[in-house]
């Protein structure tokens, strides 16, 4: 297994991004401590090489999954993504223990500001409740959940300042996991 950490990045259109975009330029500020995996460019047409991929996972003990929050949810090629690759007596079932006892976190940015997602906010619910399934997909394969890290307020116009800031506190996250 590698010391290094994975950080798997599915962003429909990266080029325009603001924050995963920044992200990825703070990640690769730290090659050999973190490893990153652009899905978008790598899979764009959607069809994984599934044995790579799984072959890629068991090399790493923490794997971070990157991405915007997409109608409440991933992008969809990262989905895809899910349903491919987290195969049944690979991922999980009776024999399928690959990702057990791996360290699994998420860092994900969302368009509506951090008041939006409350009990109270515009969605009624936090990012918490949102980021749900995929809490529930790293427990069902046996994985560690260890939390996630968020930007808000992506869709507004950015302070630069503070997506520094955010960019800094995104790796530091990713080293205390």
């Amino acid at each position: 297994m590698q010391n290094k950490k994975l950080v798997i990045v599915a962003h429909p259109s990266i080029k325009t991004s603001k924050v995963n975009k920044r992200w990825i330029e703070e990640l690769n500020k730290y090659p050999d401590e973190i490893a990153v995996h652009e899905l978008y460019s790598r899979y764009s047409n959607g069809e994984f090489d599934v044995k790579y991929e799984q072959a890629m996972l068991e090399k790493y003990d923490t794997i971070i999954f990157q991405f915007p929050i997409y109608w409440f949810n991933c992008p969809p090629l990262l989905k895809k993504w899910f349903d491919d690759v987290f195969t049944y007596g690979w991922a999980y079932g009776s024999s399928g223990n690959m990702l057990a006892n791996k360290k699994i976190g998420f860092a994900v940015s969302a368009g509506s500001k951090e008041v939006d997602f409350s009990e109270k906010g515009r969605y009624s619910a936090t990012l918490e409740n949102v980021l749900l399934p995929f809490k529930l997909t790293t427990l069902y394969v046996k994985a560690l959940y260890c939390s996630y890290f968020s930007f808000y307020g992506a869709e507004d116009e950015i302070n630069f300042t503070h997506l520094e800031s955010n960019a800094i506190e995104y790796i530091k996250f990713i080293k205390k996991i």
